[in-house]
């Protein structure tokens, strides 16, 4: 069912997970402008705001004003300079956010001719977990699924088995 539904096996997942820990009551601020996923959690009951397209490092005026009891982040962190100023920023008591994982077999994604399509970190699980424990964020669950491809070669293969997506379900801590 889910894979004529699903652009990918990773939308399938998060998607999952979201619903675990997120109940369609609650309002969410997606960070980034709307995507194919921000429509999907639309189209499964969702309440979603997304960022307007603003440099978050710079402005996070949207988040810190937001009034949504659940922020979602997924694949963004990794594309900010300071994702700690960001996660600093959050009012919301609930945190969903994937990153994907630094894999010793492949470089950091970065694009030579899109500015803002380019990785500045690219996280091992638990230096995520470090960031969000830093900055005030208890994980509560965490996931981890890989990317397999249909291409040929050793790096198409370490992909079946090497996770690469890693996603968790984060708690504000009271001051």
């Amino acid at each position: 069912m889910y894979e004529k539904t699903f652009p990918n096996k990773r939308f399938k997942y998060t998607l999952e997970f979201l619903k675990k820990h997120v109940s369609n009551s609650e309002t969410i601020l997606d960070l980034g402008v709307e995507n194919p996923f921000s429509e999907i959690m639309k189209q499964h009951g969702f309440h979603v705001e997304n960022t307007k397209g603003e440099d978050l490092d710079i402005d996070t005026s949207t988040i810190s004003n937001s009034d949504a009891t659940v922020v979602t982040a997924f694949e963004i962190f990794e594309h900010l300079l300071s994702p700690f100023t960001v996660l600093n920023s959050i009012k919301a008591d609930k945190l969903v956010a994937s990153v994907p994982l630094k894999l010793w077999f492949s470089s950091a994604y970065r694009s030579k001719t899109d500015m803002l399509d380019r990785h500045y970190h690219e996280f091992e699980d638990w230096q995520f977990d470090w960031l969000l424990e830093k900055a005030g964020w208890k994980i509560m669950d965490r996931q981890k699924w890989t990317n397999p491809t249909r291409k040929i070669g050793i790096r198409p293969i370490l992909r079946w088995f090497t996770p690469r997506y890693y996603v968790v379900y984060a708690e504000k801590v009271s001051p």
